[in-house]
């Protein structure tokens, strides 16, 4: 029997500087090894021990002392303030680990995280920072007893809002959150499982980050706990300069004879001043991390690791190819973002080129977002915005927010716009396509399609995860066709001098165009659009939802079982007479029951959302589209001349084929997609790839003046500048033709009112090349 303290008068007084949070999780500890004493007489030392420890704490309160916080505090007073200040943080000139790392710069306009292991930390750090920045705004916290929407509100104004400066977390934020925002980050508490310090990490170090990241470990100097974690970092950083980042993969499955770094820690407490064992302690950390063993390691990680067969590789890359080449520019959704912000009541002022602040979000924007938005909240302000990714991180500058289709900030802009003037798209319009010299108008409805799951929202409807406008045309023939880019960027308005809408519409040529068309035009969505809008959608979220269900189901199940068989260990102590004082059977159990309330709850949830089904298309609008012929006749003004050009449908697809025979013979794999109207005529696949070529085709006699070229056509070529080609295919009168190719040919996007731009030939072919 063990009648002597486990404790040291030197562990005592290695304790005095710790805060009363440290003792806390201190007591915690030697409870947890007070459960397994096997005598009565070992229990009351545990008591006894704990009884002092108290009494520290009590001391502690009373002194106000914290000697970790006026490190703290120093480091932010260091970070935040350009002038700095008196008895700042004591870091020696070159850092351990440094290296050449400069010192961050002190600006107020950084962000800093700093992570603690205890929620009574958290609250107690939360407090203190508050008080020294001088506003409570200026922190905010993240731990895992917040809901969803209100962890995800602290991390965007974290991100975002440029009053708050510092985040406060627990691992709840440790793992899966971009928090790139920041490059500053302090261990206030070091974790006891060494792979969660590069969980912690990544948070702000990732792809993309423009800074040059610091980390700060706050590690109790001369304490035996704190020996053992110095010779940690030391050996890590060893193994880190031989075997690159690739160590901190398989930190997690480190093991230290056979033991957890945990169990190391708590035996430097209690047996750390015995020479012998401080010696196999750092003998079993450097074993750990030797690098044989690490290499070992990273091995069996790589042969668990997951193939992706190379086939399904490149069609994944060519639907990524085709997203991109189709995406909206950025030019276009700046446009109308800041103008309806603006008339919504919001206030925004450019600060760099294209880059903007936004000092007031309205509240009917915010509260929008509340009833239509799916998690991710809509702040009050943001600090910088863009619409362009290269313009999210540029170097030196803060971080924006990127607003494109599918941030609730845009979402919420657009549903408030489209509320407004609903009425507006209900009545139409009537639009010119100036290079249709034709003489029968068409009929232009769109129409907007959602896919839904079996969520329900906080207004109590079921849950949109997709929504997609549709275009289809009509003719006066009865024929029907979807459009896949948006075509009225490529008509104009009518002129002050032309025929009215009345007149138009009276003239027996628009006789066809009746009620009865949105009708029709339902009718060919449902049977040819929206099946492969649920498809696409279907595909790509059960997919996910599977992979969701397994990792929920498989990481709730651990938790399941260790607090069963905790409950289990708990109720045999009790049973023998030695009962946990901060831990009994019942609470284990009911956390164990919680967990599984827990599982169900998400199980459920992934259920609901694999419920996938597709709404009936609403026409929102349309427009009847003239071609300049009917308006040349209805004026008696001659069409403009077509001598130079050879843009019928036949000679079109004449030199779509040479083109295609081009692209062959280069051993490419062309397909002609000019029905689908995709926004070029020809998609050409890079073979055994997954790349493409996009190729618009136009055809023109020898010696012609110029080529029009419409806004969709400069708009895709934009999105794909490198793998987007303008084919000519210069027909001669001797019945000959050559092909030129001009890469790049469009250097910017048109002005928002321009439909179609005229280029100079001769300049054009200047600039071409021989394909191949």
């Amino acid at each position: 029997m063990t009648e002597g303290p486990v404790f040291s008068a030197e562990d005592l007084e290695d304790l005095d500087d710790a805060p009363d949070q440290e003792v806390a999780a201190a007591e915690e500890e030697i409870l947890d090894q007070a459960t397994a004493a096997r005598t009565i007489g070992e229990l009351k030392t545990e008591i006894g021990i704990l009884q002092g420890l108290e009494r520290l704490a009590q001391a502690l309160r009373r002194s106000g002392e914290d000697r970790k916080w006026r490190e703290l505090g120093n480091l932010l007073v260091e970070v935040f303030t350009p002038a700095g200040a008196p008895g700042r943080v004591g870091e020696p000139e070159a850092a351990y680990g440094a290296g050449n790392l400069p010192r961050p710069i002190p600006s107020p306009g950084q962000k800093l995280i700093i992570f603690t292991e205890h929620r009574d930390t958290l609250n107690y750090l939360e407090g203190r920072i508050a008080t020294l920045l001088g506003r409570k705004e200026g922190v905010v916290v993240v731990h895992g007893g917040m809901g969803r929407e209100e962890r995800m509100k602290a991390q965007e104004a974290f991100r975002h809002d440029p009053e708050v400066q510092v985040l406060v977390a627990t691992d709840a934020a440790g793992e899966g959150v971009n928090l790139q925002r920041a490059h500053l980050m302090v261990n206030y508490d070091l974790p006891w499982n060494p792979n969660r310090i590069e969980q912690r990490f990544g948070r702000i170090h990732r792809i993309g980050q423009t800074e040059v990241c610091h980390l700060w470990n706050l590690v109790a100097e001369e304490t035996r706990e704190g020996d053992v974690y110095r010779t940690l970092l030391e050996k890590l950083d060893e193994a880190r300069k031989a075997l690159g980042g690739q160590v901190f993969d398989v930190l997690g499955k480190l093991q230290f004879e056979g033991k957890p770094l945990r169990d190391l820690l708590i035996e430097a407490v209690r047996y750390g001043e015995r020479p012998e064992v401080r010696a196999r302690l750092t003998k079993a950390v450097a074993h750990a991390l030797d690098r044989t063993h690490i290499e070992e390691l990273l091995e069996e990680r790589a042969l668990a690791h997951d193939a992706m067969d190379a086939s399904r590789v490149r069609r994944v890359r060519e639907d990524m190819e085709r997203a991109e080449a189709r995406r909206l520019q950025p030019h276009y959704i700046e446009s109308f973002f800041l103008e309806a912000f603006q008339r919504l009541g919001g206030t925004a002022r450019q600060r760099e080129p294209r880059r903007y602040e936004l000092t007031h979000v309205p509240a009917p924007i915010r509260n929008r977002d509340r009833l239509i938005g799916l998690g991710e909240p809509v702040l009050p302000r943001y600090e910088r915005i863009a619409f362009e990714k290269p313009l999210i991180a540029p170097q030196g500058q803060p971080l924006a927010a990127f607003v494109c289709p599918g941030h609730p900030l845009l979402d919420a802009t657009l549903d408030l716009t489209l509320e407004r003037h609903r009425d507006l798209l209900h009545r139409g319009t009537v639009l010119v396509d100036a290079r249709d010299p034709g003489d029968m108008p068409r009929v232009l409805l769109y129409l907007e399609h959602a896919i839904q799951d079996a969520s329900i929202t906080r207004g109590g409807e079921r849950r949109v995860i997709s929504r997609r406008m549709l275009y289809v045309e009509m003719d006066s023939a009865g024929n029907s066709r979807h459009l896949n880019y948006a075509p009225y960027l490529d008509y104009r308005p009518l002129k002050p001098d032309e025929p009215t809408v009345q007149t138009i519409l009276g003239r027996s040529e628009s006789a066809w165009i009746t009620e009865g068309l949105e009708e029709v035009a339902e009718s060919h969505a449902i049977a040819y659009v929206v099946p492969e809008h649920l498809q696409e959608v279907r595909t790509r979220r059960v997919e996910w939802i599977d992979k969701a269900r397994v990792a929920v189901k498989d990481r709730l199940t651990k938790e399941i079982n260790y607090w069963d068989h905790r409950a289990e260990e708990l109720r045999l102590q009790e049973q023998a007479g030695k009962p946990n004082a901060r831990l009994n059977s019942q609470e284990a159990r009911r956390r164990a029951d919680d967990l599984q309330t827990r599982l169900q709850k998400r199980l459920e949830q992934l259920d609901l959302e694999r419920q996938i089904s597709a709404l009936p298309p609403v026409v929102l609008g349309g427009l009847v589209v003239v071609p300049a012929g009917l308006i040349a006749r209805i004026t008696g003004r001659p069409v403009a001349p077509a001598a130079d050009t050879v843009d019928t449908q036949a000679s079109a697809a004449r030199a779509r084929e040479i083109v295609m025979e081009v692209e062959r013979r280069l051993g490419f794999e062309p397909k002609d997609r000019e029905e689908e109207k995709l926004g070029y005529d020809i998609e050409s696949r890079v073979p055994g790839t997954g790349k493409l070529r996009f190729i618009e085709v136009t055809g023109r006699v020898a010696g012609a003046a110029t080529i029009t070229v419409t806004k969709n056509e400069i708009l895709y070529s934009l999105n794909k500048p490198e793998e987007f080609i303008l084919g000519i295919v210069e027909f001669h009168d001797d019945g000959t033709h050559r092909v030129h190719y001009v890469r790049q040919p469009f250097r910017r996007e048109p002005d928002f009112g321009v439909t179609s731009v005229n280029y100079d030939f001769a300049e054009l072919l200047a600039r071409a090349d021989i394909p191949g």
